[in-house]
C-alpha cells in the first residue's frame, strides 16, 4: 500500500497560498496555461495575487480557481488543501463537525467544503468495470432530520453495488466456467448507486451504467437480471439456505463497510445527499491501496469540476426516492 503524506510532510509541501496555487495550476493546466478568453498560451502570474494569471495577448485575468469547484471561494487555498487532504486520506473520511474543529472554521463553512469536495470525487471519464463483476443490492437506513438515529425506526433506501473480482495470483479478473468457484480472489473497483426498487428496469440501468458489456456477472439469481444476458455473461448463484455473504463475498463486504462507515462517521446518512456520500465512499475504497495519490486525484477532479454554489447543494435532490419506511 502506497503511503500518503504525513501531516508534517503536507505542511512543508503546502505552507502558503503561492505553493498551493502553483500545485493547482499544474493540475488544471498540465500542458501549460490556456486563456479561456482567446485560447492562447502566453500569460504572466501577478505577484500581488498568487491565484491570478494575466493573458499577454488579450489581457484577461484568470484565477486558478475560476470555473472550478473552488470558484469565487473566499477561503484560503491552504484551507481547501487541508480539507481535501483530510477527506481523501483519512480511512473513514471527515464529517463537517470534525473539519470544523480541525480547520477552525464555522460549521456551515465546513459542511459546504465537504459537500463540494464530495461532488468532485467522481471522474466523469472513469472506465466501466470489466472482467468478473459481482452485482447485488442492499437496504440501508437513513437519518431523518436531527432526531436521534434509530435504525429500526428509520426510513430505508436501496443501494445497488458492483465489485470487480480479481484473481490474487494474476492480479486480473479471470472468468471460470459457469457455476465454478472463485477462490483466492480479492475485490477490485467498486461502484455504488441509489436505485428506486428491485425491478429489472432499475437493476439493468445500474449494470449498464457501470459494467462493460461482455463482462461476467455474478448475481444472487434475482429474477430481474436475466434481461442482461444478451450483453453480459450471466452466472447466477442461487443463495438458498446459504448465507449471501458466502455466495457473493465482495459486494457484501463492501456493503458492510459502507454501513459501518455511515453509522460511525456520520451517525446515519441523510436521504437528500446520500448519492454524494456514496461517491465519497467509492472514491476512498477504490484508492485504498493507493492512498499516496488520492489527494492529488481529488484536487485534479476539483480543478475540472463545474462550480457548485451553496444554493446548488441545498436544492440538489438524490434520485431516485426512497422505497419504503420500516415499521
Amino acid at each position: 500500500m502506497g503511503r500518503g503524506r504525513t501531516l508534517e510532510e503536507f505542511r512543508r509541501e503546502f505552507p502558503d497560498e503561492t505553493r498551493c496555487a502553483a500545485f493547482l495550476f499544474a493540475q488544471r493546466w498540465p500542458e501549460g496555461f490556456v486563456c479561456p478568453g482567446c485560447g492562447r498560451r502566453r500569460a504572466v502570474a501577478l505577484k500581488s495575487r498568487p491565484r491570478l494569471y494575466e493573458c499577454l495577448d488579450c489581457g484577461r485575468q484568470t484565477s486558478v480557481t475560476a470555473g472550478t469547484v473552488m470558484h469565487r471561494s473566499k477561503l484560503p487555498l491552504t484551507t481547501w488543501f487541508w480539507a481535501a487532504h483530510l477527506m481523501a486520506t483519512h480511512s473513514n473520511g471527515m464529517s463537517a463537525r470534525q473539519l470544523e474543529d480541525q480547520l477552525g472554521v464555522t460549521y456551515k463553512t465546513a459542511w459546504l467544503l465537504t459537500q463540494k469536495l464530495r461532488r468532485s470525487m467522481v471522474d466523469p471519464d472513469r472506465d466501466l468495470l470489466e472482467g468478473v463483476v459481482e452485482v447485488d443490492q442492499t437496504e440501508m437506513p437513513f437519518r431523518v432530520g436531527d432526531t436521534f438515529f434509530e435504525p429500526g425506526n428509520a426510513g430505508k433506501i436501496l443501494v445497488a453495488g458492483a465489485v470487480e473480482v480479481i484473481d490474487r495470483e494474476t492480479g486480473r479478473s479471470r472468468p471460470r466456467r459457469k457455476g465454478g468457484k472463485y477462490l483466492d480472489t480479492r475485490s477490485g473497483r467498486l461502484r455504488l448507486a441509489l436505485i428506486e426498487d428491485n425491478s429489472a428496469r432499475s437493476l439493468e440501468a445500474f449494470v449498464r451504467a457501470n459494467v462493460k458489456p461482455g463482462a461476467t456477472l455474478l448475481t444472487d439469481g434475482h429474477a430481474s437480471y436475466p434481461g442482461l444476458r444478451d450483453d453480459y455473461r450471466h452466472d447466477p448463484r442461487v443463495v438458498g439456505k446459504m448465507a449471501a455473504n458466502i455466495v457473493l463475498p465482495w459486494t457484501h463486504r463492501a456493503f458492510a463497510l459502507m454501513k459501518r462507515w455511515a453509522l460511525g462517521t456520520y451517525h446515519g446518512l441523510r436521504r437528500k445527499h446520500v448519492t454524494a456520500y456514496l461517491d465519497e465512499f467509492v472514491f476512498r475504497y477504490n484508492r485504498r491501496f493507493h492512498r499516496h495519490v488520492s489527494f492529488e486525484k481529488i484536487l485534479a477532479l476539483a480543478a475540472h469540476a463545474p462550480p457548485t454554489s451553496y444554493r446548488d447543494v441545498i436544492n440538489r435532490k438524490s434520485a431516485p426516492p426512497t422505497t419504503s419506511r420500516s415499521t
